[in-house]
C-alpha cells in the first residue's frame, strides 16, 4: 500500500477525538450521484441537511448544465452574437478558472467546446456517427476559448456568436467544492464529498484520522494500491476505463492518441483537480505547459499489452 500524504496538517482543521458520528448521505445530480460523509453530534439533523445539499447542487445544474435547455450555460450559447452576458457567481467563479487553465495549456482544456462534444455523440444529441474531417474542422471553426472575452470585474462574458460552452470538465470538482463550503458555513467543518467520482476532504473524522481515498484502478490492472489521505484537499480522476472515448484533444477536435487511460490529479481543491485530470490526458507526455501550477498526477498510459504508470514529482513527493 502506498500511502499520499497532505503537504501540510492545518492544526484548526483536525478533529479532538471527540464521540462526534459519521453521517452519510447521498442522491443524484449532473447525470451522476453525489455523496456525503460529515461528522457531526447532531444525527437528527441530517435529513434537512441532505435537502440542503440537494437543494444546493440543483442550483448549480441550473446554471451550468449543457443537458438542460434552460440552464444559464444553454441561454448564454443561445445569445446574439457579440453581446455581453451577466453570469451568477457560481457560474463566474467556474469560468474564471476554466479559461484560466485553458490559457495555461494552450487549449488542451478548454470550456468551449460544445459542438465538438455534440459531434462526437457526447452532448444532449446522444451518440452520433464517427465525424469526417470537415465536419471536424466546422465545429472547430465555432469553438475555443481564445474566442471568449472574459470581464471578471463585472462578471460578464462575451459570446462573439456560436460558441458553446461544456463545463463538464470541471464543474462537478466544483460542485464538490460548494457542498464542501456549504457545510463549513453551516458549522460542519470534517467531511468528505463526492461528486461523480470527484472527492474533497475538509478536516478529519472524529477520531482524528484523515478522509483516506483509495485511487480507482481501471478494471483488469494490477497495481500496488495508493490511498490518499485526503486532508484539506481533492482528488479528481479522467479517463477512458470510466466514461469509454469519451475524452477529446480541444486543439485537433479528436480523441487523443497517447494512450493515456487514466488520469488522477491531487489539489487543492476540487475544481482545480478536475479541471487538471482533463488537461493532463490530453497533455502526456509533455506536461511542460502546467509546470507552474506543480501538478500532483498518477496517469495510467496503455502500451500494446501492458499498462505503465507514471507518478508526477509533485506527486512522488506526496508518497509516506
Amino acid at each position: 500500500m502506498r500511502i499520499v500524504l497532505p503537504p501540510r496538517i492545518d492544526p484548526n482543521a483536525v478533529a479532538s477525538g471527540d464521540p462526534a458520528a459519521v453521517v452519510t448521505l447521498g442522491g443524484e445530480t449532473m447525470g451522476t450521484m453525489w455523496r456525503l460523509l460529515y461528522a457531526t453530534r447532531d444525527v437528527p439533523g441530517a435529513q434537512r441537511l441532505g435537502e440542503a445539499v440537494q437543494a444546493r447542487l440543483d442550483d448549480l445544474v441550473a446554471q451550468m448544465s449543457h443537458w438542460s435547455p434552460d440552464s444559464v450555460l444553454a441561454r448564454f450559447n443561445r445569445s446574439t452574437p457579440g453581446s455581453w452576458n451577466a453570469l451568477p457567481p457560481d457560474f463566474a467563479t467556474v469560468i474564471d478558472t476554466a479559461l484560466r487553465i485553458a490559457g495555461l495549456s494552450d487549449g488542451a482544456f478548454d470550456p468551449a467546446i460544445g459542438h465538438l462534444v455534440d459531434l462526437w455523440g457526447h452532448g444532449p444529441k446522444g451518440p452520433q456517427p464517427v465525424p469526417d474531417a470537415a465536419a471536424i474542422a466546422q465545429a472547430r471553426a465555432v469553438s475555443g476559448w481564445h474566442r471568449l472575452r472574459w470581464d471578471a470585474g463585472a462578471a460578464r462574458l462575451w459570446q462573439p456568436g456560436g460558441v458553446a460552452l461544456d463545463l463538464s470538465g470541471i464543474a462537478k470538482g466544483y460542485a464538490a467544492d460548494a457542498v464542501a463550503d456549504m457545510l463549513a458555513g453551516l458549522g460542519f467543518r470534517h467531511c468528505l464529498v463526492e461528486v461523480g467520482g470527484e472527492l474533497v476532504g475538509r478536516g478529519t473524522r472524529p477520531d482524528g484520522d484523515p478522509w483516506w481515498v483509495d485511487l480507482e484502478t481501471p478494471p483488469g490492472i494490477t497495481l500496488a494500491p495508493m490511498c490518499v489521505a485526503l486532508h484539506q484537499m481533492a482528488v479528481a480522476g479522467s479517463g477512458t476505463y470510466r466514461k469509454g472515448e469519451h475524452g477529446l484533444d480541444p486543439r485537433t477536435g479528436r480523441p487523443p492518441a497517447n494512450g493515456v487511460i487514466a488520469v488522477h490529479v491531487i489539489a487543492q481543491t476540487g475544481m482545480l483537480a478536475d479541471a487538471l485530470a482533463t488537461a493532463v490526458a490530453v497533455l502526456f507526455p509533455d506536461l511542460s505547459a502546467l509546470a507552474p501550477l506543480q501538478v500532483a498526477a498518477r496517469i495510467l498510459i496503455r502500451r500494446g499489452d501492458a499498462v505503465e504508470e507514471v507518478l508526477t514529482e509533485p506527486l512522488k513527493a506526496m508518497l509516506g
